[in-house]
C-alpha cells in the first residue's frame, strides 16, 4: 500500500491535465488540486499510522500483505461492519465532503475477485485486478456515464462523441471518445470506464460495449477540469474563509480519450453488450457503492449536526422550541443513514463463493431519501442561521486591520464567543452550505445516484426481480382472503348473521 508521499509522487507522471485554457505541469503543486491532494494523501498515511491501521487494514485474500478492509471482499456481517467502520474512518478526515475518495471505487475492485467468472473471455483480468487493488489500494476514478449529446439516440449513432472501440491489434484495443463524470480524475491514478445510461446497450452498440482500466498519463487521455474551488479560495480568501473549499474540492472532469491504447489485460469486457449492460446490477457493486455512500453521508450528517449546534448556541437561539425541533429533525436524519448503513452491513445477502454483499434492499432507501434530504438540510441553515451567513466581513483580512478591528470585535461577537470565533465558525456553514463549493456538493448529492426517476424505478424492479413485490401482493391477498361477499371466511371472526343479537342501523 502507499504512503501519502508514495501517492503524492506516483502523480507526478506526466499526465495531461487542463485548467483556464492550460495544461497543468503538475498537479501536485498547482493551488487548483495540491490541497485536495494532500487531503487524499492522508488517507494513505492513516493506514499505516498506530493510531488507525488497525481500524483501516486487515490481511489480504490473496496474499500475505495488509490491505484496506473494503478492497477486501467481506465474508461475513461482522468484516462487512468492520470495512464500514474502515469506511467511515477515511471519511471523518474530510468530514464527509469527499465522497469519491480511494474506497468508493473499491467497491468494484472488491467485486473483481468473487465475480471473475462473470466478465466472459476476461476472467483472468479480473482477478489480476482484484489482486492489485489489494496490493497498491490504487485511486481510481471512473466515467460511466455518456456527455450529455443526443442522448435519445442509440450509442451508435453518436460514434463521433460517445467512447467507443475503434481499432483491435493483437496486444489490445485503441479506444475514442468522451466521458464524464470524472470526479477527483486529476487526483487519480487509474480511469475505469463502462456503461451506465438511461437505457441498456442494444443491438448496433457493440463498440461501445466496452469495460476497462487505463491509466491516468496513458498517451491520449485528456482530462478537462471544471473550474477549481480551491484555487479559487487561494486568490480571494485564506483558510479562515474556505476552511472546507480549500482543501476538499473533488475536482470534476470530462476525460477524453483520443485514440488510447488499451493492453488485453486491462480490459474486462469488449463487444459485449450482456456484460456491460450486466455489470452493474450482477456484480455486487451496487450494493457495495451505496454501502460506502451512505456511510460517508452518514458521517457528513454527523459534521452539520455539529455545525447547527453550534451556529444555534452562538446565536442565543438554541433554546427556542422551534429551533429545538429543527434541530431534532436534523439529528433523526442522522439516526436513519447510520441506521441503513449498519443494516446493510448486519443483514448481507449472500454473493459467490462465501461473499456477504450490503443489503441491497436497504440501499435503495439510502438511494432515494439521501438526494432529498441534503437539500433539506442546507434549507435548515439557510433558515436557521438566516441572514448570519451573509452579514460577515468579507475575510480574515478585514481583522488583522487595525481601524477595523474593534469594530469587527464588538459588533460581530456572539453569545458567549468572541467575534473572531463566531465568523470563523459562520464562514465554515457558508462554505458547506453557500459557497460554490456548497453549491457543487449540494448537486453532486443530489445526483450521486443517478438521476431521481431512475433511483426509484431502480427501487421497483429490485422488488420484482428479488421477489418482494410478489411478497409485499400476497400479503394484502391474506387480508382479502379473510372475506367475501357473504362476510368472514374463517373462523376467527363472527359475522353479523351468527350472532345471536343484531346491531341497529340507523
Amino acid at each position: 500500500m502507499m504512503d501519502g508521499k508514495e501517492y503524492i509522487e506516483s502523480l507526478k507522471d506526466g499526465r495531461e491535465v487542463y485548467l483556464n485554457g492550460e495544461r497543468i505541469e503538475d498537479v501536485t503543486t498547482h493551488p487548483a488540486y495540491q490541497n485536495s491532494i494532500r487531503s487524499v494523501a492522508q488517507l494513505y498515511d492513516a493506514m499505516h499510522d498506530p493510531k488507525t491501521k488497525d481500524i483501516l487494514t486487515t490481511k489480504s485474500d490473496v496474499g500475505d500483505f495488509d490491505t484496506h478492509k473494503f478492497f477486501k471482499a467481506s465474508k461475513s456481517a461482522e468484516e462487512l461492519l468492520e470495512a464500514r467502520d474502515a469506511m467511515a474512518e477515511w471519511t471523518k478526515m474530510s468530514y464527509g465532503f469527499m465522497g469519491r475518495t480511494p474506497d468508493y471505487k473499491a467497491a468494484f475492485l472488491g467485486s473483481l475477485g468473487p465475480y471473475y467468472d462473470f466478465y466472459e473471455g476476461f476472467e483472468e483480468n479480473a482477478k489480476r485486478w482484484y489482486k492489485k487493488g489489494q496490493e497498491e489500494v490504487p485511486f481510481c476514478n471512473h466515467t460511466i456515464v455518456n456527455p450529455q449529446i443526443d442522448r435519445h439516440k442509440p450509442l451508435h449513432e453518436n460514434k463521433d462523441v460517445f467512447v467507443r472501440a475503434v481499432d483491435e491489434k493483437d496486444d489490445g484495443i485503441i479506444v475514442s471518445g468522451a466521458k464524464m463524470v470524472g470526479t477527483s480524475a486529476a487526483l487519480t491514478n487509474y480511469n475505469f470506464v463502462a456503461n451506465y445510461s438511461p437505457q441498456d446497450l442494444g443491438e448496433g452498440d457493440q463498440s461501445h460495449a466496452l469495460i476497462f482500466f487505463v491509466p491516468m498519463n496513458a498517451p491520449g487521455v485528456k482530462v478537462i477540469s471544471r473550474q477549481s474551488y480551491e484555487e479559487a479560495a487561494s486568490k480571494t480568501g485564506s483558510p479562515f474563509d474556505y476552511p472546507l473549499s480549500s482543501r476538499f474540492d473533488e475536482n470534476d472532469a470530462i476525460i477524453v480519450l483520443d485514440n488510447v491504447f488499451i493492453p488485453w489485460e486491462d480490459v474486462l469486457a469488449y463487444k459485449n453488450v450482456e456484460i456491460a449492460n450486466g455489470f452493474r446490477p450482477k456484480t455486487g457493486w451496487l450494493n457495495r457503492y451505496t454501502f460506502q455512500g451512505c456511510t460517508r453521508f452518514a458521517v457528513k450528517l454527523d459534521f452539520m449536526v455539529g455545525l447547527l449546534l453550534k451556529s444555534t448556541e452562538v446565536a442565543g437561539t438554541d433554546n427556542f422550541r422551534g429551533v429545538q425541533a429543527r434541530i431534532g429533525e436534523l439529528i433523526s436524519y442522522r439516526n436513519m443513514f447510520w441506521s441503513i448503513s449498519t443494516s446493510m452491513a448486519l443483514d448481507p445477502e449472500d454473493g459467490p463463493n462465501g461473499v456477504k454483499l450490503p443489503n441491497s434492499t436497504y440501499a435503495t432507501a439510502y438511494r432515494t431519501f439521501a438526494p432529498s434530504v441534503w437539500p433539506k438540510v442546507k434549507n435548515t441553515f439557510n433558515e436557521i442561521v438566516a441572514g448570519g451567513l451573509i452579514s460577515l466581513p468579507s475575510s480574515a483580512n478585514d481583522f488583522k486591520n487595525p481601524e477595523l478591528r474593534p469594530y469587527i470585535d464588538q459588533y460581530y461577537k456572539g453569545t458567549g464567543t468572541t467575534a473572531e470565533e463566531r465568523v470563523k465558525l459562520l464562514k465554515m456553514v457558508w462554505d458547506a452550505t453557500g459557497s460554490e463549493f456548497g453549491g457543487r456538493n449540494e448537486l453532486y448529492e443530489i445526483n450521486y445516484a443517478g438521476n431521481n426517476e431512475g433511483i426509484r424505478l431502480d427501487a421497483l424492479k429490485m422488488a420484482q426481480n428479488s421477489g418482494q413485490a410478489d411478497q409485499y401482493k400476497a400479503f394484502v391477498e391474506q387480508a382479502m382472503d379473510d372475506y367475501n361477499l357473504d362476510g368472514w371466511t374463517n373462523d376467527t371472526w363472527v359475522n353479523a348473521s351468527a350472532s345471536k343479537g343484531s346491531i341497529p342501523v340507523f
